[in-house]
């Protein structure tokens, strides 16, 4: 894993790039928990933290690669979001087929 780390920054460097060692961190998926357990990454001058989970592109990521926390977490946000618009759907003032349309949009 140093050594990828290595090669990631001496890549970077070459095209111009900076990588910032505070905002960068990794994480080690794997079904053995102890695979990859020391904190953080040293290199020569950077160091760079180890999380166990994040979020991307709105799915959180887990280090025991289990998809049973993304369906939770996407049923949660469908949760939400049907509860966020059940005023507007139980209102009189709109009309059956606004929400019709506004219901099959969602």
């Amino acid at each position: 894993m140093k050594k990828s780390t290595e090669v990631l920054l001496a890549v970077s460097e070459e095209i111009g790039l900076e990588v910032n060692a505070d905002k960068t961190k990794y994480m080690v998926m794997s079904r053995d928990q102890n695979t990859g357990r020391s904190d953080s990454i040293k290199t020569d001058n950077s160091s760079f933290g180890r999380v166990e989970q994040f979020k991307y592109l709105g799915t959180t990521l887990r280090n025991q690669n289990s998809i049973k926390e993304v369906i939770k977490s996407r049923w949660k946000s469908g949760n939400a979001c049907c509860h966020s618009v059940q005023n507007i759907l139980s209102s009189r003032l709109l009309s059956k087929n606004i929400k019709i349309i506004r219901y099959t949009e969602l």
